[in-house]
């Protein structure tokens, strides 16, 4: 048996859902488009159910993805997600909103269950609801009242499906007003007799003892100063969070695959298929697990004020600063999401219904300076801007470090609406909202949304991801011919080599090989490319390395200058890099290469893990290869610019 469980957006669906299904649940997306599908099962002594969580929707006539989807699953009987029975939840403290879609899903003739939850707000509310007189205007359905948040009425929700009927074919509008034809004229004409009718039944059954008033905390949260300030802090808080307690599980995570490497490389025979496991596949699988603990952390916040109510007042007082810019207002989650990590942010796109807006945010998001860009950035900064203070107090490395994320900021924006010049969509992008009573969170909703998230990312991402994590690793270990043989027997005769510690001699071996292999050869054969904005060869192979993750780029230099020692890595390395001399015995990191190096990381997309979620968000390799290809040009111009001016 197959039920829709359909209702405007804040109506509790996600609660009635959780509490039918449990642990029982899949994620996808509905067959040809990027709108997630979320089913859930359970089962009966004579049968198995499955439920099918549509998205939120105000009306079966579509004016996004989202609710073409619902449409199209409702009106098609060959349709593989039409349903035996409609279940609609309604939020009882705002029921006559919420009928002008239940009407609509009502006149489609489907058996169907009325489920009116959030039953205890709308008490507290001195709103009344008269279950005899409703069930008189809809006679042939069953209604029943629910309080999912807390867990009251999954039985009766489950007694009332076993025992669903056929219906009469009876109908909220009468047949003359439901003509068929689709004319604007027509559709506006229905809509408003619709509305008209429910605002004459409404009175005959639901009675209120108060008149609403707007709360104070919503007057503060949508205020045009404080709502503003407020949000700010509260961002500030949620990050703080995220790089204080982030760091510790990441760092647990990344020592156990590392131990996990070193044992594997241990204990398993000498050769390829040791290599493969262990400098391969297991750290590959590391890189997955890694981004965990963020993308955790960031669902877990948003969850709360998504559970809360107050994340639609964020988007109700964004909305007027991103329009303009191509973007909704439910764009800055994603965006302030990607200054932690782009991962996370990419994925919490799927709350903006437009597919062109929501196309945008995915695009520019990698363009917010992430913390993985941040070993990048404080390397540089220590190795080519003095350590001085302006005014006795400021910093001027901090100034530079807060000058490149502002860079990242104005040029995500600036591209967006770039985008929007350029993206033709045939729906046009609106921001309707209805924002939802303020409450508690729902914890048992808060950490099937965590799980979700994780699930996806680790089963959908994390595929992609230890695949190319594998190519970098055969094409950093081998390389063309005996090009790596011969040139370590030339290493192992020097004199250096002989004169060296064992602990020196491995290094030198590391950057012998890595010289000599593929992605090395790589490195040198993309030289003249990059010899324009200041970077030698060297610098090409952290350039292709990082792109498994951008903080590669502080290892692989480690590695190609042979330095080891964990210890002092970073102290070493930047002395290393400082008496670094090109050819013609010049500095190779001055302050236009250092400079021209940290604008090509603002801008570049080094992030086969961002690649792989925005393939998975798309649905294609197109997007994610014109990203890369913007980005690219981007990176390059604005570095080479840099490099000029500098020089």
């Amino acid at each position: 048996m197959k039920i829709a469980l359909l209702g405007n957006p804040n109506t509790g669906k996600s609660s009635v859902f959780n509490l039918l299904t449990g642990m029982r649940q899949k994620i996808g997306n509905f067959a040809g488009v990027t709108v997630e599908k979320k089913s859930g099962f359970y089962t009966t002594e004579n049968e198995s159910v499955e439920i099918i969580d549509f998205p939120g929707t105000y009306s079966l006539n579509p004016r996004s993805v989202d609710e073409e989807v619902v449409s199209k699953a409702l009106k098609d009987k060959n349709n593989p997600d039409y349903p035996d029975l409609i279940m609609a939840v309604v939020d009882a403290s705002r029921i006559e909103n919420n009928l002008f879609l239940f009407t609509q899903l009502y006149d489609l003739g489907l058996p169907m269950v009325l489920v009116l939850n959030m039953w205890d707000l709308a008490k507290k509310q001195g709103i009344q609801i008269d279950l005899d007189k409703l069930q008189a205007c809809f006679p042939d359905i069953t209604i029943i009242s629910t309080n999912a948040r807390v867990g009251i009425g999954k039985d009766r929700i489950i007694e009332t499906i076993s025992e669903h009927k056929k219906r009469a074919n009876t109908r909220f509008l009468i047949e003359d007003e439901l003509t068929e034809e689709s004319t604007p004229h027509f559709e506006r004409k229905r809509v408003e007799l619709r509305k008209q009718k429910i605002q004459e039944l409404t009175p005959s059954f639901v009675k209120k003892e108060k008149s609403q008033k707007t709360s104070k905390l919503d007057l503060f949260f949508v205020h045009p100063l404080w709502g503003y300030l407020f949000f700010l802090m509260v961002l500030m808080v949620i990050f703080q969070f995220i790089f204080s307690f982030a760091s510790y599980p990441m760092d647990l995570i990344e020592s156990s695959f590392l131990s996990l490497s070193e044992f594997t490389s241990s204990t398993l025979p000498s050769g390829v298929i040791n290599d493969l496991i262990s400098q391969g596949i297991v750290p590959g699988i590391g890189g997955v697990f890694i981004f965990i603990p963020q993308i955790a952390l960031l669902f877990f916040f948003i969850a709360i004020l998504e559970e809360t109510g107050y994340l639609s007042r964020v988007v109700f007082i964004m909305d007027r600063i991103m329009r303009p810019l191509g973007l909704n207002g439910k764009s800055i989650v994603p965006l302030i999401s990607s200054l932690a990590c782009a991962i996370p942010g990419v994925m919490s796109t799927r709350t903006i219904s437009n597919w062109k807006e929501r196309l945008i945010t995915i695009l520019i998001a990698p363009l917010m300076s992430c913390s993985a860009r941040i070993p990048v950035y404080t390397l540089l900064i220590a190795l080519v801007i003095p350590e001085r203070y302006v005014m006795g107090f400021i910093n001027v490395q901090g100034l530079v470090l807060f000058g490149l994320y502002l860079l990242g900021i104005i040029g995500a924006l600036l591209t967006a609406f770039v985008l929007k010049l350029l993206i033709k969509n045939k729906s046009k992008g609106f921001l309707l909202l209805e924002l939802p009573n303020l409450k508690a969170p729902v914890w048992r909703n808060v950490g099937f949304t965590v799980l979700e998230k994780i699930k996806i990312f680790v089963f959908d991402a994390g595929k992609i991801i230890l695949a190319i994590s594998i190519v970098l690793w055969f094409m950093a270990s081998y390389g063309p011919g005996d090009k790596i043989e011969k040139s370590s027997q030339s290493l192992m005769q020097s004199t250096q080599y002989q004169e060296a510690n064992k602990e020196d001699q491995q290094s030198m071996k590391s950057s012998i090989m890595l010289e000599n292999s593929y992605i090395g050869n790589l490195g040198k054969l993309i030289e003249p490319v990059i010899e324009p904005l200041g970077y030698d060869w060297k610098m090409g192979i952290s350039l292709i390395t990082s792109f498994a993750a951008r903080e590669v780029f502080v290892g692989s230099l480690s590695t190609i200058y042979a330095v080891h020692d964990e210890r002092e890595e970073k102290q070493k390395l930047r002395e290393t890099m400082t008496k670094e001399k090109r050819k013609d015995g010049t500095p190779t990191y001055t302050l236009a290469s250092g400079m021209s190096l940290m604008v090509f990381y603002v801008f570049a997309m080094q992030c086969m893990s961002t690649v792989a979620v925005v393939k998975r968000e798309t649905q294609s390799w197109k997007w994610p290869i014109i990203q890369m290809a913007f980005m690219g040009v981007m990176a390059y111009a604005f570095a080479l610019l840099t490099f000029l001016i500098l020089s």
